[in-house]
């Protein structure tokens, strides 16, 4: 057992207990030593909380940030952004510009500071896909935010609802055309439970292309991946993603999304140690790639940022450059 790397979690998730069991590693209790504990929301928020008082050791990883509730609730991601406009402008940097009117251009939020009330905005012309409303599951690993570093998950996937989108009022309560939790999905009679009602990321980009052009998707996912390094920058949190499985398709992509996170957060499966380069090589990334690396931006000038925001997009190949044989993202970092 010496040198193998001791494992605990709460969660009894195949995806997760097969990636551990494969790579030989040890299950051990929470009350014993442990070097990588996989905790459910509730429990980092107790393990952490100010009365435990618990700090990790050298040896020992979590795959969450204690403070992750400050980008999930959106009250506290609305505070964040607004610190991180306020640091942005004292730096000068054009991301906290403002038009004539004393409103910013780029880092903007909206929040009632009168009542509380949960908003949905339903635009007039939303993107529809067969007439149906869709959403967006997309995974991003953050390694580390001092210096930030994350990556995103090139297989994610987009979530349907059962029934077609109409604006009209009469279907408000209709949780079928409005809502695409497959926990609610599920239960429609025009739900499929081969495919559960989901598109890969790839299969969508492929559609946009192909009825809006390469230019104009390249645009949408460019400013997708702003946003998410935007958030994580005011922000040093991660969130939570569902390991329930609802397809066969599903249950070997999150087996898989495990596997990789594993051999960025735990190289070679061994013992870790708070002293390792968290730069992974390329080959171990598997379905990963760099999404931001902040020591390789720090070369770049605030002006490429700025102009890929205003939607200048560099295209998906554009934006990188060869050092000693790996990618690195230089558009808008």
């Amino acid at each position: 057992m010496a040198g193998k790397v001791k494992w605990v979690t709460d969660i009894e998730k195949s995806v997760l207990i097969n990636n551990f069991e494969k790579r030989g590693w040890v299950q051990v209790t929470e009350n014993e030593d442990w070097n990588f504990y996989w905790m459910s929301v509730q429990t980092i928020r107790n393990v952490f909380s100010v009365e435990a008082g618990y700090r990790l050791s050298d040896d020992q990883i979590v795959n969450h940030f204690p403070n992750h509730y400050e980008l999930t609730r959106k009250d506290l991601m609305v505070k964040n952004i607004k610190r991180y406009r306020k640091e942005l402008e004292k730096e000068g940097s054009p991301l906290a510009e403002k038009d004539e009117n004393g409103k910013y251009l780029y880092l903007f939020v909206s929040q009632s500071n009168k009542e509380a009330y949960v908003i949905s905005l339903y635009i007039n012309n939303p993107l529809l896909i067969g007439g149906r409303k869709f959403d967006l599951r997309l995974y991003v690993l953050v390694s580390t935010y001092r210096p930030l570093r994350c990556y995103m998950y090139k297989l994610g996937f987009c979530r349907f609802c059962t029934v077609k989108y109409t604006p009209s009022t009469s279907e408000l309560d209709n949780m079928f055309v409005h809502l695409t939790n497959v926990a609610i999905q599920k239960h429609g009679e025009d739900y499929n439970h081969i495919h559960g009602g989901k598109w890969t990321v790839s299969n969508l980009r492929l559609y946009l292309e192909s009825t809006r052009g390469k230019e104009v998707t390249s645009k949408l996912f460019d400013e997708i991946h702003w946003i998410i390094v935007q958030s994580l920058k005011a922000v040093a949190v991660n969130a939570s993603p569902s390991l329930t499985s609802s397809t066969a398709n599903d249950r070997i992509l999150k087996y898989n999304l495990i596997n990789d996170t594993l051999n960025i957060a735990v190289p070679n499966g061994e013992i870790p140690d708070c002293k390792w380069n968290k730069s992974p090589p390329k080959e171990v990334l598997g379905n990963y790639e760099i999404l931001y690396d902040e020591e390789l931006a720090q070369g770049d000038g605030a002006d490429r940022e700025l102009r890929s925001r205003q939607g200048q997009s560099l295209g998906p190949r554009a934006g990188r450059s060869r050092d000693s044989g790996r990618a690195i993202l230089t558009t808008w970092k």
